[in-house]
Formats: C-alpha cells, sequence, structure tokens
C-alpha cells in the first residue's frame, strides 16, 4: 500500500517509463540472417516482417527449388530470432516488474 499520493504517483511514473523503454525496444527488435552458403541475406523487423532481401551473385546458379528451400529457411531463422530477441526484452521487463 502507498502511504501518500506522492508515492503512488512515483510508482506509477516508474511502470510507465518501463512500459516506454518496452515499447522502444520491441520496435527496435530487428534481426538479419544469412544462408549458409552466403546466397541469401533476409532482414525482419520485431514483427517477424520483411524489412531486407540480398542476394548474392551466386544465387543465380540455383535451381528454383534450391533457392526457395534457401529463402524460407533464411527468413525462418531471422524470424526465430526476432522473436526470440523480444521474448528477451518481455521477460526482463517482467522480471523488472515481478522484482
Amino acid at each position: 500500500m502507498y502511504e501518500s499520493f506522492d508515492e503512488l504517483e512515483t510508482s506509477v511514473r516508474k511502470r510507465l517509463y518501463r512500459l516506454h523503454d518496452l515499447a522502444d525496444g520491441m520496435r527496435s527488435v530487428r534481426a538479419v540472417e544469412t544462408s549458409p552458403d552466403g546466397a541469401v541475406t533476409v532482414a525482419v523487423d520485431g514483427d517477424g516482417a520483411l524489412v531486407n532481401l540480398e542476394f548474392a551473385q551466386s544465387v543465380s546458379s540455383l535451381t528454383p527449388e534450391e533457392f526457395e528451400r534457401r529463402l524460407v529457411d533464411t527468413a525462418a531463422a531471422a524470424v526465430r530470432r526476432a522473436f526470440t530477441d523480444r521474448a528477451a526484452l518481455i521477460t526482463a521487463f517482467n522480471e523488472e516488474a515481478g522484482g
């Protein structure tokens, strides 16, 4: 319980600042993954949305199936990494809020 309105206000402000920090952190999440052969590089944001896609010259020697597999696998790896980074931010926020 809070002894005064000032204590309550201070506590609420601290929580609000932590929420703002979490939101900023979530917006800043970016993950970049490159296929093992270097042919495909995918960048995604914290929501898993594609923000950049790059192909090396070697992509021209891939079959359509190989190209598709490299692209899908690399994009999936980038999304997993972005979501892992987001989860770490949320976990840290929850641990701080609970402690």
